[in-house]
């Protein structure tokens, strides 16, 4: 799509709620600059307009098919993809969204600004507690079976890590934990936007689907493609060491 620097700010982001992100990293908040076009924003902040338009032409609205290809790969791969998801979540998609929210005025639909202004917070709490805990425990553990491929004898670390945990019990902790967002679909009635002309609350909502839909790509690669691979290496550790005990 051809973007015309003479359009308003609030033209340019009703096209394509995902330009909202792309001018936010610029350090354009859409919702202080609805009134004004994009040339005078670019002017005012000193920004290169054409570099500007080059970014929000770029973004594309695909799907993502993250899981087709990485079932091919080892399983120390994965996990390391799983933790850039969870640096780009932390780094980059919260506080976005958080900042959006913060700065929601809405009044004609005062009680949905102030749910989400109340409960969200909660969430990217509950969120980055699930997400540190899962590295530190879950992406260990797994990692610590697969070095113990790697060596001749396995290391105490791995007696405790196994004592410890299970694959089985990390999946069934996984399923329970697994619908993040259903307070928040529901405040947001599931984001419809039928019924709602507020343009910064239109985005807060695409936004808001937009980050489930990654949370559930992020789910699947866990549920579909690491897990399977994390109980059969620990059926394989496991049948290593009574081998080593046997000859012992």
């Amino acid at each position: 799509m051809n973007i015309n620097n003479k359009k308003r700010i609030s033209e340019i982001v009703d096209e394509n709620y995902a330009y909202a992100s792309v001018l936010y990293y610029f350090g354009i908040k859409f919702y202080d600059y609805d009134e004004k076009t994009l040339e005078q924003v670019c002017q005012e902040r000193g920004l290169n307009v054409k570099q500007v338009i080059s970014s929000l032409e770029s973004v594309e609205n695909k799907e993502d098919h993250h899981e087709l290809f990485l079932s091919s790969y080892p399983i120390d791969i994965i996990v390391e993809y799983l933790k850039h998801t969870h640096f780009i979540f932390i780094k980059e998609r919260i506080p976005y969204l958080s900042k959006i929210i913060k700065n929601l005025k809405a009044p004609s639909h005062a009680q949905i600004v102030d749910d989400l202004q109340f409960i969200f917070p909660l969430f990217v709490e509950d969120l980055i507690f699930h997400i540190y805990k899962e590295e530190d425990e879950f992406f260990s553990y797994i990692l610590s079976l697969h070095n113990a491929l790697k060596q001749p004898h396995p290391s105490a670390k791995l007696y405790y890590d196994m004592e410890h945990y299970s694959i089985q019990d990390f999946a069934i902790e996984h399923d329970i934990d697994e619908d993040e967002m259903r307070g928040i679909r529901n405040i947001t009635n599931d984001y419809a936007t039928e019924h709602i002309e507020h343009l910064h609350l239109r985005v807060v909502y695409a936004e808001l689907q937009r980050f489930e839909k990654e949370l559930r790509i992020h789910a699947s690669i866990e549920n579909e493609i690491l897990f399977p691979k994390a109980l059969m290496l620990e059926k394989q550790i496991k049948r290593i060491l009574r081998e080593k005990a046997r000859l012992n």
